[in-house]
């Protein structure tokens, strides 16, 4: 009976596969991250495969049928749609970056620009074109081919030397365990028939592909959308920043905040002999009475250290204590750790800047 069941599944995915125009196989069982993601980029902004058929197996005969397989099949070869990085001698990485790729890295690797130029209506060999193709990958995809190789983000051998540790766990937060908790756990019901079995499987898997599909449109939108024409405003303010200071420790955002982390850090090593900036400043909202931040410039992109914190007599204090000890109106706040503060007007928040140079 089983073997029979099995048998007519397998001639029915067969059959669909012929009479469809197009579909992806990928594998079965348990599901990850890459290839979820592998799948929804196709499907979602890649019109060949608008529509496309899912065929989760690792038959190797109803594979073959399929016009795309991702992750699965031992083959990676773009010319034929084959994607998979399981293979002993795979080795490729993404241009300019050392972890190797999953499939996810695979499809974005050879689509990513394609979608990108969509999203922008841009050529797809434009400037702009390749460099959020490359911030993509480094901001998003890159982990995810990390995560599914096993590439630690630290050398693990040099956090041992170092006698460093981990003060809690951050697995739960990363798009992998996301993607992973959609798995069915080990003891769920699972139908008797196989077919409905692998239905309900395949339905968990298109929840994950969804799922992390919404997250990487995020990011698409963001960095389309948002960090790129926060280029052109973080530019003028970085050239206007010994307006404010003679040594152009602080850069002002005129008018409204906007994303300036990345792009700051591009001009700094672009003009090493500018100097860095310290502290920038932007209004909260894009208003004429708007309360101003005082942001202190991290170390790196990533870091929780500043380059020079706000002074710590000022931390944790607020309103009109705070007035009385920096010695300025119009305080708002500064936070505990030093690294943002607030004042009722711009000029205050210039005024906090410029003390807590010499601070």
């Amino acid at each position: 009976m089983l073997r029979a069941s099995l048998a007519k599944m397998a001639e029915n995915a067969a059959k669909r596969l012929k009479t469809d125009p197009v579909a992806i196989g990928t594998h079965n069982g348990h599901f990850h991250a890459d290839e979820a993601l592998a799948v929804y980029m196709l499907r979602k902004h890649i019109p060949t495969y608008s529509g496309a058929k899912l065929v989760r197996t690792r038959d190797p005969k109803l594979l073959d049928e399929c016009h795309t397989v991702v992750d699965v099949g031992g083959v990676y070869d773009a010319t034929n749609n084959r994607y998979d990085h399981h293979q002993r001698t795979f080795a490729t990485t993404f241009p300019g970056r050392a972890t190797k790729l999953s499939s996810a890295g695979l499809v974005y690797l050879h689509f990513g620009k394609e979608i990108i130029a969509r999203r922008i209506a841009a050529a797809e060999d434009s400037e702009t074109v390749s460099l959020i193709w490359n911030k993509i990958y480094e901001s998003f995809i890159e982990a995810l081919d990390a995560h599914d190789n096993g590439i630690s983000v630290y050398d693990p051998a040099g956090l041992a030397a170092a006698g460093l540790e981990k003060k809690f766990s951050n697995g739960g937060f990363t798009l992998g365990a996301m993607v992973g908790r959609l798995n069915p756990n080990w003891n769920d019901p699972v139908p008797e028939d196989p077919v409905e079995a692998q239905q309900a499987e395949d339905a968990r898997f298109e929840m994950a592909s969804q799922r992390i599909g919404e997250e990487f449109d995020r990011d698409l939108d963001y960095f389309t959308k948002a960090w790129l024409p926060a280029r052109e405003v973080v530019l003028a303010a970085f050239s206007a920043r010994k307006d404010y200071d003679p040594e152009g420790r602080i850069m002002v955002l005129k008018g409204q905040s906007a994303p300036w982390k990345d792009h700051l850090y591009v001009l700094e090593e672009n003009n090493q002999e500018a100097g860095k900036v310290l502290y920038v400043l932007y209004p909260e909202k894009p208003a004429p009475d708007s309360k101003w931040r005082i942001q202190c410039v991290p170390e790196s992109k990533d870091s929780f250290q500043s380059r020079k914190p706000l002074p710590s007599g000022w931390r944790g204090f607020r309103d009109e204590e705070l007035d009385k000890i920096a010695s300025i109106d119009g305080c708002v706040f500064v936070h505990a750790a030093g690294f943002i503060g607030g004042n009722k007007t711009f000029g205050g928040a210039l005024a906090m800047a410029k003390k807590a140079l010499d601070l």
